[in-house]
């Protein structure tokens, strides 16, 4: 996420990015000695939902006690949360305004860091999920690896959300910025629809056209049941992106972007 902020900077915007190595938002001091910026976009995050369940501590210290430090600073945050802070029951798209509801230690400490970042007035919210792109670890880069190695891959069917491009949710982070008016909760994905497995088999299709996999590949759908996670995951969890009244453009036609990048790569 970090990287496709920096590809989608607009021209004429000082950014300085800082990774972990550069800064550790869980140590005050240091977020202190980050000066006087305008905006602080908080693309940090303990993502690892599963591990969390085992590793609290850390997922707070990141998720919590990083928002807190971020937010104290006294400029505009953009704090990136996600979907997890519900728990999957509702039937239509939850509004900004839904109550969060997490069902594991992942989503909960998002959630904290959401209302830490909300104690300033001005400072935005913003969920989104299912975030991938051409570069780092992420669900499209992995199915075209087991795709590739194995021929075949077996996806959870019933778990419904929405893909997320990084490039998308970048452009969309950087309109934020330059329109101060826009505060509190909101959400962003891409349009559209998906199960896991229709993520996997558009993967699959769209990557064969392009020679990044074989038009053999298989997609074999499974349930929820079927791989046991430590962490529950919400079964639907589409987000309505109309409070911003941005464009949006499907989430396939962004993958198709996605992996016409990786096959130039």
């Amino acid at each position: 996420m970090g990287r496709a902020l920096v590809a989608a900077a607009p021209a004429g915007v000082d950014v300085v990015a800082l990774g972990h190595n550069d800064l550790d938002i869980t140590d005050s001091n240091a977020v202190r000695g980050l000066g006087s910026p305008d905006v602080i976009i908080n693309a940090a995050a303990y993502t690892a939902v599963d591990k969390a369940e085992s590793d609290r501590e850390a997922a707070r210290a990141i998720n919590v006690d990083g928002v807190r430090n971020l937010a104290a600073t006294g400029a505009r945050l953009i704090q990136i949360s996600t979907d997890f802070v519900f728990d999957g029951q509702a039937s239509t798209p939850y509004k900004p305004d839904a109550e969060p509801k997490p069902l594991g230690v992942y989503g909960a400490t998002k959630r904290g860091g959401e209302l830490l970042a909300l104690t300033r007035p001005g400072n935005v919210v913003l969920r989104t999920a299912w975030v991938y792109a051409a570069d780092g670890t992420n669900f499209v880069r992995t199915m075209l690896r087991v795709m590739k190695a194995n021929g075949a891959v077996r996806v959870v069917a019933d778990q419904v959300g929405t893909p997320t491009a990084a490039r998308s949710l970048a452009e969309v982070i950087w309109k934020i910025v330059a329109t101060p008016e826009i505060k509190g909760i909101h959400h962003w994905t891409d349009a559209g629809v998906a199960s896991w497995y229709d993520f996997a088999v558009a993967i699959a299709e769209e990557g064969a056209e392009l020679g990044l996999v074989s038009e053999e590949v298989k997609v074999l759908p499974i349930a929820t049941k079927d791989y046991p996670t430590p962490a529950r995951r919400p079964s639907y969890s589409v987000l309505d992106k109309s409070s911003l009244g941005f464009e949006q453009v499907h989430w396939r036609e962004w993958l198709r972007r996605v992996l016409r990048e990786i096959a130039r790569a």
